[in-house]
This record gives C-alpha cells, sequence and structure tokens, in this order.
C-alpha cells in the first residue's frame, strides 16, 4: 500500500557569504516544517551562500564538511530529509552542488548538470552576476532518494530548462520532482510554466525552493510553490520574505500550510492551511 507523501518547500532570505547566518535560517526552517508535518524539505540553488558567484571559491564546501553538522541533527532528530544548496568542491573542481541529508545521518550529493547566465535582459531585475561558468564546472551525480515508497529527483535551476532532464528523471522511476531555484521576477511565469507541464507530461509531484530576497545582486520572485502530479498549484509562498509551504497527501486529496516567517509578504496570509484535490 503506498504510503502518503509529505513535503516542503523553504524559501530563504540569504545573507551574502554568511554561512554561519544562513545555516541558523535554514534549521530553523527545516524545525518549522517538520512541526507542520514535512518529511523532505527542499531549499533554493546555493542556499547555505547565497547567489554569490565571486565568493564561491572561498565559501566552498567539502563533500564532508562539518558546517552542515547543525542540518545533519535537525534531520536525524526531527525524521527529515533535507535538499540544501552550496558551492562544492570536489577535487580542484568547484560545483553548483545540492547537499541531500538523510534522517539516518548518511549524506548524497547532486551536482548541477548545466550551468546557467543571466542574459542582459535580466538588468531589470537588477547587477547581473558573472556566468556561472567563470566559476564553476558542469557536474554529472545525480541520486534518486528514496521518500517512503516513493522516489525522487533533484534539479538545479538551469537544469530544468533541459527537457531531457525531467524525462530521464521519469524513466528512472522518479515519481517527485524537486527543483531547487534562484528565479527573478521577470523568468518566474515562464519557469513555473515549465515545472507544471513536467508534473502533467510526467505525472510527477513537482516542488520548486527559490529566495524571498535579492542575492547576488539581482532580485528574487520568491512564490516557492507545489504541484501535483496532475499540474495543480497545491501551495504557494509569497513574492518576498522567508517561510515554508507544505504539503501533505491525504487520502481524501491534500492538505497545505504556507507558514511565512520574516519580511513576508503578499499571498498567503500570515498562516494559511487549505485542502486541495
Amino acid at each position: 500500500m503506498s504510503t502518503f507523501l509529505s513535503l516542503a518547500v523553504a524559501q530563504t532570505c540569504p545573507r551574502a557569504g554568511d554561512v554561519d547566518a544562513n545555516l541558523e535560517q535554514h534549521v530553523r526552517l527545516a524545525h518549522l516544517a517538520a512541526d507542520e508535518g514535512a518529511r523532505l524539505v527542499v531549499f533554493p540553488e546555493l542556499s547555505l551562500s547565497g547567489y554569490e558567484i565571486p565568493l564561491a571559491g572561498q565559501l566552498a564546501f567539502s563533500e564532508h564538511d562539518a558546517r552542515l553538522d547543525p542540518l545533519v541533527r535537525a534531520a536525524a532528530s526531527r525524521s527529515l530529509t533535507l535538499i540544501v544548496g552550496a558551492p562544492i568542491g570536489i577535487g580542484s573542481r568547484l560545483h553548483i552542488g545540492a547537499f541531500i541529508l538523510f534522517p539516518d545521518g548518511n549524506i548524497s550529493l547532486y551536482t548541477k548538470h548545466r550551468l546557467g547566465a543571466f542574459t542582459e535582459e535580466a538588468r531589470r531585475d537588477g547587477t547581473v552576476p558573472p556566468a556561472e561558468s567563470t566559476v564553476f564546472v558542469p557536474g554529472d551525480r545525480d541520486p534518486l532518494i528514496p521518500i517512503g515508497d516513493r522516489t525522487a529527483a533533484v534539479a538545479i535551476c538551469a537544469d530544468i530548462g533541459q527537457a531531457l532532464h525531467p524525462k530521464l528523471a521519469a524513466e528512472r522511476g522518479a515519481q517527485i520532482y524537486l527543483a531547487s531555484m534562484f528565479v527573478i521576477p521577470s523568468e518566474f511565469d515562464s519557469d513555473a510554466a515549465r515545472l507544471r507541464a513536467y508534473a502533467t507530461e510526467y505525472s510527477m509531484v513537482v516542488a520548486l525552493a527559490n529566495f524571498g530576497s535579492a542575492s547576488g545582486g539581482l532580485a528574487a520572485a520568491g512564490r516557492s510553490s507545489i504541484w501535483s502530479a496532475a499540474g495543480a498549484l497545491l501551495i504557494q509562498l509569497g513574492s518576498s520574505g522567508a517561510g515554508v509551504a507544505v504539503a501533505i497527501e491525504h487520502p481524501d486529496g491534500w492538505r497545505t500550510a504556507a507558514i511565512p516567517t520574516e519580511g513576508g509578504s503578499g499571498r498567503p496570509s500570515p498562516r494559511a492551511h487549505e485542502a486541495a484535490s
């Protein structure tokens, strides 16, 4: 018998290059998601450092970095699986990565496959940062994540622009697609439409975790979201501020909760619960 799915997206407001402060926010949001019943939480791209391309080398994490210990403890104490973003050094190569922290203390790693660059059109959202390829190299690590009797796959931002990426995830058995993102306001509608289309095409629950404040000189769109496998928008946070959005599957549909924390604005209300079919 299939177990019910319970997941959350965490919307963070990163402090540029302040890993300690960002870790504290991650732990706080992880506990908040667990309080609402989540068993998996996905954070934005480079969430532990912020989207600070020039600082990535000096802030880079190792594969078994002791700075992850507070998150390892949170995952263990709350029976959570956490997907957190960071610049990660593997040998002499620097990657945009996502640590996957399991409740049993094991750590896995996804590395971004397709590097991105903001176009000059993005200038209306701020100052265009350096292209990722000036600092990072593409990776090929792509573990699947067990969630009860389900399977999830990870994507980092520009990965979702390659239609083969979710297709291969579905072919490998993924029923959940976790997108760790940094989306600016002018690109949100197109990225959200793309992810919704993947949900319906591959019958996957899809989650988008985004920043709720500017990073790397660019504004963030917020609006971290979860879609059902039928493409219905289950829950979405506001356009700014930190918080968590939780979706829990039940026999009669989905139960959702959106909890903004500091700096929240836009929809939903300060604390919102709803049911979705």
